[in-house]
């Protein structure tokens, strides 16, 4: 599925995100940036270990946040590590769930990319519903598109699931 927000093109798609032909990547990030299971064990295995040797650079991302290294051995030439709200855990998740999403997105801009792909942040082992987390992963894709995007022409939705690709697809429909 494919809808055009200003002059973005947001495309929803199933697949590896670790195969993605884009700019940048965005990991399901922790605070410590440890990359263990989930999306981020699987661009670690991708991308190889220098992507981890400098998460433990940087050392720490807070909640919300995201901060940005190179790609490794990935097609993409950076990943950014967005850290979701751990859900029923973290304070005030829909805050920070969107945050995580918007702050990502603009860590891509600053680094001047044009294509972006997201996972369905905080909904693997974080526990986030996946019908809430949707609508406020697109919500926040949708404002970064209207109110901020200048070099990011393309951001894609890469899901995991038939389930995930179901469900983000009609929230697209009723948000995007």
């Amino acid at each position: 599925m494919e809808r055009k927000v200003n002059e973005v093109l947001i495309i929803i798609k199933q697949g590896d995100i670790t195969k993605e032909k884009v700019d940048a990547i965005v990991n399901a990030a922790n605070s410590a940036l440890k990359m263990g299971g989930g999306v981020a064990g699987a661009i670690r295995k991708a991308g190889g270990e220098k992507i981890q040797q400098e998460c433990d650079k940087i050392g720490y991302c807070p909640l919300g946040d995201a901060v940005v290294t190179n790609g490794g051995k990935l097609y993409a030439k950076y990943v950014v590590h967005a850290v979701g709200p751990r859900y029923g855990i973290d304070p005030e998740p829909e805050k920070n769930l969107y945050n995580a999403v918007y702050n990502s997105l603009k860590k891509g801009e600053e680094k001047g990319i044009s294509s972006i792909a997201l996972p369905a942040i905080s909904t693997g082992i974080f526990g986030y519903p996946l019908d809430e987390a949707a609508e406020i992963i697109l919500k926040a894709v949708k404002d970064f598109c209207e109110k901020e995007a200048k070099s990011i022409k393309i951001v894609v939705m890469c899901l995991f699931s038939d389930k995930d690709l179901k469900v983000f697809e009609a929230k697209c429909r009723e948000i995007c």
